[in-house]
């Protein structure tokens, strides 16, 4: 007669976990330091943020350089310039990259695939080998140095992504939803209200966000199509570089202060975010 035996995990099996926890604890300090560092020059003094011989470890605190990032230049201009280019670009974007996801995936027409090629192909274009060509359109176009020139430019170079995300979304939404609403009397664009955006919303969010942090973050075509008057939050940062030098600890309480809307963003809509990555992982 055979016993079976219940106990804990096998020494192999325990150096396997082991082995997995170290890693993830390296890619998370790999990951972390940097965010960890701007916050410790932000809140050190001056002086200590550009010794030789600088310390791992918070060696005072202050909220000088907070009030020396505000009073170096305007903070508050470049700051709402760059949420209301970041904002139009996630609403736009989404409004139009869901019309064009919903085409591609439950129509069929002549060129579908070429369209499909044709977004893929997009993403692999270096975003420096356009600055010329854009930088000439809006010019012909009377759009240089104004947020509606720069707003174009951005959906231009995150709607293939937006377009090909949801794409994915919506193709993991069965057809016969849809068709057993249309059933019970709904048409095409209410069952598409009814049943296929409440379960693509996660999916919305989770796109919406990368776009928001795309254009927050994004800082090339804000320098050479803006002027310094317009200037966006990531441009604004140029201004703690001088002939004088680099004020590194205003430079990183600027920057601390430009992370909060990222931050706060993240902390509002991380459940909607973490399921809209899930349900885009797995096949429906």
């Amino acid at each position: 007669m055979s016993t079976l035996t219940t106990g804990g995990p096998t020494p192999a099996r325990r150096k396997s976990k082991a082995g997995w926890n170290l890693i993830g604890l390296l890619v998370f300090a790999t990951a972390g330091f940097p965010v960890y560092w701007m916050l410790n020059t932000a809140f050190k003094p001056a002086k200590d943020a550009i010794d030789p011989d600088p310390s791992l470890l918070p060696t005072g605190l202050t909220l000088s350089n907070f009030s020396r990032a505000l009073d170096i230049a305007d903070f508050w201009g470049p700051v709402s310039r760059s949420l209301i280019v970041s904002l139009a670009v996630v609403v736009i974007g989404m409004v139009v990259g869901m019309l064009a996801a919903l085409a591609i995936s439950r129509f069929a027409f002549r060129g579908r695939k070429v369209v499909i090629v044709g977004i893929l192909a997009v993403q692999m274009v270096p975003l420096v080998a356009m600055i010329i060509p854009v930088f000439l359109l809006l010019n012909d176009l009377g759009q240089y140095d104004k947020l509606s020139g720069l707003i174009i430019t951005y959906l231009t170079l995150i709607l293939p992504f937006t377009v090909w995300t949801l794409r994915g979304f919506i193709v993991n939404i069965p057809r016969e939803l849809e068709e057993a609403a249309m059933v019970d009397g709904c048409s095409r664009t209410g069952a598409f209200i009814r049943v296929v955006f409440p379960l693509l919303a996660p999916g919305m969010v989770a796109t919406s966000v990368y776009g928001f942090i795309q254009a927050w973050n994004e800082y090339l075509y804000a320098l050479m199509l803006l002027s310094q008057k317009n200037q966006t939050a990531t441009v604004w940062l140029g201004n703690f570089t001088t002939k004088h030098g680099t004020e590194y600890a205003p430079m990183m309480a600027g920057s601390t202060m430009m992370a909060v809307p990222i931050v706060v963003l993240f902390l509002l809509v991380q459940r909607k975010m973490a399921a809209g990555l899930t349900a885009g992982a797995v096949k429906g």
